[in-house]
């Protein structure tokens, strides 16, 4: 019989682990300020197409001059056709009025450069922070039909146990995700909020796989196994069939990843970085958390009602 790995027997080790990342992002997170985007925070986002060469810091200083308000101007980048852009942010709302002043100024002063406008965004800061609060609330209410979809669907071998167990391995999966875009400097923005679905989806998956193997094989394996053996086996038996899933999806996301940093699309390194970690952090917390916790969990719930009816034959007696 083929040695099986004691996923059980490891467990204080694994939630070691996690808790070493996450105290380390916590602290990246204090230490390094949190960049929210124009659609969090509010703000003027404006991009425009040019030919040639330009200078980043006459085009900040000259920008500047004209609105009479610091801007930021980073380096420039180009989209998938390979044409170069120039994007100006500043923290405030520019009016219909300060914007036509500043495509008139840019078109004559740049005239030569074929300076086209591609992109004007300008929000108040409250609309982004409506925007941010419906967008966390979406991932709060996408985790708690999960949580009761888990609950139901395996209700034969704990159910709302397993859901919060599932649920706990979520939230795992989002802080690293999280922490990803803090260490790698990437502002918070729409991609922030798709990636956090996108591995709320995955990483319940590969959880659900996992729970289906145990309830397989607490019908065929004797009713005496204990639960830490039934869970132990079905974490061996998926275990292949996990690893491959996020490594396939994973060399897909790089992929994708590098040939967008390639091209300098930055807005899709701003989904697949994360959502590379995300596919690694989701293999770990459904292999080595979720049901490893899950079993610690029903261990203490059984000791604690053993206790009780003792407590109560002792009574009795």
């Amino acid at each position: 019989m083929k040695k099986q790995f004691d996923f059980i027997g490891h467990r204080k080790v694994f939630l070691i682990i996690s808790l070493v990342i996450i105290v380390a992002g916590i602290l990246c997170s204090i230490l390094m300020p949190i960049d929210l985007d124009i659609s969090f925070k509010g703000g003027t986002l404006v991009r425009y197409s040019f030919t040639g060469e330009l200078d980043e810091n006459q085009v900040d200083d000259f920008v500047s001059a004209q609105l009479g308000r610091s801007v930021e101007v980073p380096p420039f980048s180009s989209d998938m056709s390979g044409t170069s852009l120039i994007e100006i942010s500043l923290p405030d709302q520019l009016s219909v009025e300060e914007l036509d002043a500043l495509h008139a100024a840019m078109a004559e002063e740049y005239g030569d450069h074929d300076i086209t406008l591609v992109q004007a965004n300008s929000l108040k800061p409250s609309m982004g922070r409506n925007f941010l609060i419906k967008c966390l609330v979406a991932v709060a209410l996408a985790a708690i039909f999960l949580v009761i979809y888990v609950a139901l669907r395996f209700r034969k071998i704990g159910g709302w146990s397993a859901g919060a167990m599932a649920v706990a391995a979520l939230f795992h999966d989002l802080l690293i995700a999280f922490f990803t875009f803090v260490v790698f400097r990437i502002p918070l923005n729409d991609n922030f909020v798709a990636v956090l679905l996108s591995i709320l989806g995955y990483s319940l998956n590969a959880t659900i796989v996992v729970y289906d193997r145990v309830r397989e094989n607490r019908r065929l394996m004797d009713a005496k196994t204990p639960l830490s053996e039934i869970v132990n086996v079905s974490l061996n038996q998926s275990f292949t069939r996990t690893l491959n899933t996020s490594l396939c999806t994973f060399l897909a996301i790089g992929t994708v990843a590098v040939i967008a940093l390639a091209m300098n699309l930055e807005s899709i390194v701003s989904f697949a970085l994360p959502m590379m970690f995300g596919v690694i952090s989701g293999f770990y917390s459904s292999v080595c958390l979720c049901s490893p916790t899950w079993v610690l969990w029903q261990e203490h719930r059984d000791k604690k009602a053993a206790l009780k009816k003792a407590a109560g034959k002792k009574a009795k007696a």
